[in-house]
């Protein structure tokens, strides 16, 4: 399973929608966690690193659109405080 990590343009962020989906935020921290359905998130601020079952380390940060499939199991290590806007 692949997360998806790529730099939107003003005009995909638009086209998502992006600006009315809801906002979560989280400190610094370690924690597991199972997606049971898709996820399609922008990150508003902050930093974080994805570890996948598989030991795949995806990083991203802030200006990112990351998808994160159905069924992925990991290891979320924020390193700096993040906010980001989700869609499920």
């Amino acid at each position: 399973m692949k997360i998806k990590v790529e730099k939107p343009d003003n005009l995909k962020l638009e086209k998502l929608n992006v600006k009315n989906w809801p906002i979560w935020s989280k400190e610094k921290s370690i924690f597991d966690w199972e997606y049971d359905s898709e996820e399609v998130c922008y990150i508003i601020k902050g930093r974080a690193i994805v570890t996948t079952e598989d030991g795949e380390k995806v990083s991203f940060g802030a200006g990112d659109l990351v998808t994160f499939p159905k069924g992925l199991k990991c290891k979320w290590e924020i390193l700096e405080n993040i906010k980001k806007h989700y869609k499920l």
